[in-house]
């Protein structure tokens, strides 16, 4: 029996020996074509399938600005996802890329899947349309779920995703950290994110998370698990009652091994790990609800300097100098630090006796984002004084109520005193309160009555209201008017910050698109993807009005159909929005050639929706 095995495996490996060389015998050298193709062309409505558009070729490095069709008619889960297969044969290079896509189709009909295209060699190449039917029901899905043998039930129980909370009952301003873990007993791969989580009533602040995602042996619930954090987030309640979080959801595809049911010797050779046979299945994942319950704070003993700073600071005011001269100025720093929400810190303000000349603060952050959100905020002010003398500068204080000690904190400032002296040119009280250039301007007013040496002239018929006249005295007041109108104008768009962000929206996300720019030079890929991402996102919540504490992706999709753009850019900001935000979780899996097509694709949607946006606001 044992020579019967021997022969038989013998006579196995002379067949793939004689098999693999048939193959290099009979290739030649491949011709470029791209092709689309897809795993069913009759499909369930609402199943997931996948199309697939593949180029082969000598040189697939050589192919550039690959374009997906529209899919009209389709709902894209994922995708691109790429892949590329390489081979030599005789010294010749050949190989593929493939872009693949997982879509479904939400309503019954015959649907056409339109042309995608790639650049090769400054030549373009376009793939044959394609035709689906979608019809009532699944049954090829219920078809393959019963061929990989993999029920729902079974993946929900083996891959899932947890969300879990620090706290469920915070008060107004209190850090919630969430983290999103994925859990799996099964062999999967890159998954896709297909809806992110919305924070209503939260102001949201990412946290840093490593570049890759890393797997880790856990128990749950008595069970042994590989587990990863695919994101943690910390959440600061801006409004009270019971505030819940949507779920996070992923495609997640899952390697599923066919098995040959046959006691044969031959057959189990082949069906070792090396020429086992593997099928994915695509499983949506979705993250439990979390119900967070925020209550308001003490309304007892509320200080009057409290602006809604809460957790725990440190505070300190200092001037740089105490002995100056008159119109010199004095800067004078407030600095806040510690654990707490340091974006929403309001800087105190300043109350300055009689005789300074305050300007607006220069104000700068430092945020740690590593698990508790923490840092500090400084207000730089300049202050000039215009009379001298000793003056007092009253305490500075800051308050904000403490999450250890359940209880309201003052802290203050000394009374600063700095003595002002008189400049090189003495000082008037006629003058008081005048800067130096006044004064300069007042002694040139002043003229001496003249006596003698007079030179009069008979004055012209002409009159008083000549054409001067009227021009002195018309010209100034279109000038006034002028001038106030662009005031008035200049108040109303200030005092409109929504309105300012809108008209400043685009500024701000080419300085965005500038620094991925500059972080896709040096390769930092992850100051690369952050940038981009909230170039991307800060352009959507300033364009259309939405706050940061309850932008999601759906809400600001929703708000581009309600402003007329159309289908194809709306999912060509998703796609884009998607992955930038599935890069964040492993950055290091984005070539540079693909972070370079994400840029561009990027810039692109924000002059298209800055055109579509802005024109369809004029009218």
């Amino acid at each position: 029996m044992k020579r019967f095995i021997e022969v038989k495996l013998f006579y196995a490996k002379s067949f793939i020996t004689v098999f693999i060389f048939s193959i290099i015998l009979n290739s030649g050298i491949y011709a470029q074509s791209f092709n689309a193709t897809v795993d069913k062309t009759t499909v369930g409505q609402g199943e997931r399938f996948q199309v697939y558009f593949t180029f082969e070729g000598a040189d697939i490095n050589s192919v550039r600005a690959f374009t997906p069709p529209s899919f009209e008619g389709f709902r894209v889960l994922s995708g691109p996802n790429q892949s590329t297969s390489m081979q030599i044969i005789n010294g010749k290079v050949s190989g593929s890329l493939t872009y693949s896509f997982i879509i479904v189709a939400p309503d019954i009909g015959r649907y056409t899947l339109g042309s995608a295209a790639v650049s090769y060699e400054g030549e373009t190449y376009t793939t044959s349309p394609l035709q689906i039917d979608v019809v009532k029901g699944s049954p090829q899905q219920s078809q393959a779920d019963a061929s990989s043998g993999v029920s729902d039930e079974e993946l929900s129980n083996n891959v899932f995703i947890l969300a879990t909370a620090d706290k469920l009952k915070a008060v107004l301003g209190e850090q919630v950290t969430v983290t999103y873990k994925l859990y799996t007993r099964l062999n999967i791969s890159s998954p896709q994110i297909n809806k992110l989580p919305t924070y209503q009533g939260f102001w949201a602040e990412e946290l840093s998370s490593k570049q890759n995602i890393m797997f880790n042996i856990e128990m749950y619930n008595g069970e042994r698990f590989r587990a990863a954090t695919i994101k943690q987030v910390a959440l600061f309640p801006s409004k009270t009652g019971k505030l819940s979080i949507t779920p996070f959801e992923l495609n997640v595809p899952v390697l599923i091994k066919k098995k040959r049911r046959s006691n044969d010797i031959f057959d189990q050779f082949f069906n070792d790990s090396f020429f086992g046979k593997t099928e994915t299945v695509d499983y949506l994942a979705k993250s439990n609800i979390i119900t967070i319950e925020v209550s308001d704070l003490p309304k007892d003993n509320i200080p009057e300097s409290f602006k809604g700073a809460i957790g725990k600071f440190n505070f300190k005011a200092e001037i740089d100098k105490n002995d100056v001269e008159m119109n010199e100025s004095i800067t004078l720093r407030v600095t806040i630090s510690g654990q707490g929400n340091i974006k929403l810190l309001d800087v105190p303000e300043l109350n300055l006796p009689p005789g300074f000349e305050k300007y607006d603060p220069k104000t700068s952050e430092t945020i740690n984002r590593s698990n508790v959100i923490s840092g500090s905020k400084t207000a730089e002010y300049l202050i000039v004084p215009r009379i001298p003398g000793t003056k007092e500068i009253p305490s500075v204080e800051f308050s904000y109520y403490d999450l250890s000690s359940k209880r309201y904190v003052t802290m203050s400032s000394p009374d600063f005193s700095i003595n002002v002296r008189e400049g090189k040119g003495g000082y008037d009280q006629n003058v008081s309160g005048f800067s130096k250039e006044d004064v300069k301007l007042l002694s040139e007013d002043i003229r001496f009555i003249k006596t003698s040496n007079f030179n009069l002239e008979k004055m012209s018929n002409g009159g008083v209201f000549t054409f001067g006249f009227w021009t002195a005295i018309i010209l100034p007041l279109f000038a006034l008017l002028t001038i106030l109108g662009l005031k008035k104008r200049q108040d109303k768009l200030y005092g409109n910050v929504r309105r300012l962000k809108f008209q400043r929206a685009e500024k701000m996300a080419r300085a965005r698109l500038k620094s991925a720019k500059k972080a896709l030079a040096t390769r930092d890929t992850v100051l690369f993807v952050n940038e981009l991402s909230q170039a991307i996102f800060g352009y959507l919540e300033d364009k259309l009005g939405l706050q940061k504490s309850e932008f999601s992706l759906d809400k600001a999709l929703a708000e581009l159909q309600n402003r007329s753009v159309t289908t194809d850019l709306i999912e060509r900001v998703k796609t884009v929005s998607e992955q930038c935000e599935f890069a964040r979780f492993a950055p290091k899996g984005q070539s540079s050639e693909v972070s370079n097509e994400l840029y561009k694709e990027a810039e692109n949607i924000i002059i298209n929706l800055e055109n579509t946006i802005t024109v369809g606001n004029k009218k």
